[in-house]
């Protein structure tokens, strides 16, 4: 985490529902920041929430005060929720039900912002004409690029609002790093995910060994190339990556689409440095990497059936 800031990286994205209840991610904000209190101003945090104990999205009134004040309370003052975003949409409860009971916190200071995550084009305008919405985040990476076709990336150029993009890495595939299912241990819920599922995952690998001839052509790692790859889609390469900047209403857009910043994770101080490189892929780098796209077909959803019905809501 120490590394990530003096690599630039100050955007950072956790949940209430990262990890168990008794130590989630935001157990551990709480604890570098009561360690490193000097950092807390430096860091944009945003906190994905508004989902019930069954793992199921709750935007009612009492959801969502259980779900920012249990955020509120596991932070215990040293860090701001700058951002509070619905990790998926309540379709049982209105739009405007959430969104009134969020901007109470707003109004009071206790959160910073809305967001939304895996929202359709249809929600994204639904939702700008209800309350301000500084962010939306959505799974992208070169395995993962409907955004691009589906109106959400045009939607959120439309209004101005930054893409968040989780998984750039497709969930470590695009490391380079699995020759096999048998690299996922058991119990990690890749194991759950028909992108990693046998019948498909040596189709998935032939797009990653294309990407890694690439990276190694242009002298860089697979990591490296897969993550610029999805921030120069904004074609925002002057700034650093990973930076979201709150206090503006104008975001500069070009080729259609929205300001986007990866945020990939990573455990170790040597891949959060590997991460955070720049890389500013040219306008025919970029088209080799379409050419790879439309030579290859990714195989399989990006989630279980199961969770599918949940995204893109």
């Amino acid at each position: 985490m120490k590394a990530s800031l003096e690599s630039g990286c100050n955007f950072w994205n956790a949940g209430e529902f990262y990890g168990t209840p008794e130590y989630n991610s935001l157990h551990l904000i709480e604890r570098y920041f009561t360690k490193y209190p000097e950092d807390a101003p430096k860091v944009v945090l945003s906190i994905k929430g508004g989902l019930n104990n069954n793992m199921v999205p709750d935007g009612s009134p009492e959801g969502i005060r259980r779900s920012v004040d249990n955020c509120l309370a596991l932070l215990k003052g040293k860090k701001s929720i700058d951002i509070f975003e619905m990790a998926r949409v309540d379709k049982n409860t209105p739009l405007e039900t959430t969104f009134k009971t969020l901007e109470e916190y707003v109004k009071a200071g206790k959160i910073g912002g809305i967001a939304l995550s895996e929202v359709n084009e249809t929600t994204i305008k639904k939702a700008v004409g209800i309350t301000k919405i500084v962010a939306v985040e959505v799974e992208v990476s070169l395995f993962t690029t409907h955004i691009f076709d589906n109106g959400v990336a045009a939607a959120c150029a439309e209004h101005n609002i930054p893409i968040v993009a989780y998984s750039p890495l497709s969930r470590g595939f695009l490391t380079g790093e699995l020759k096999s299912p048998d690299d996922i241990p058991e119990g990690d819920f890749r194991k759950t995910i028909p992108r990693f599922q046998p019948e498909n995952f040596h189709v998935n690998l032939e797009i990653v060994d294309e990407v890694k001839k690439l990276a190694k052509q242009k002298g860089y790692t697979t990591p490296q190339i897969a993550i610029n790859w999805v921030r120069c889609q904004s074609k925002k390469v002057s700034l650093p990556m990973w930076f979201l900047d709150l206090g503006t209403d104008t975001h500069t857009l070009q080729n259609g689409n929205p300001e986007i910043y990866p945020i990939p994770g990573a455990t170790t101080e040597e891949r959060v440095r590997e991460n955070a490189k720049i890389v500013d892929l040219s306008d025919a780098e970029m088209a080799e990497f379409d050419a790879i796209l439309k030579k290859f077909q990714v195989a399989g959803m990006r989630y279980p059936a199961y969770a599918m019905g949940h995204v893109d809501a």
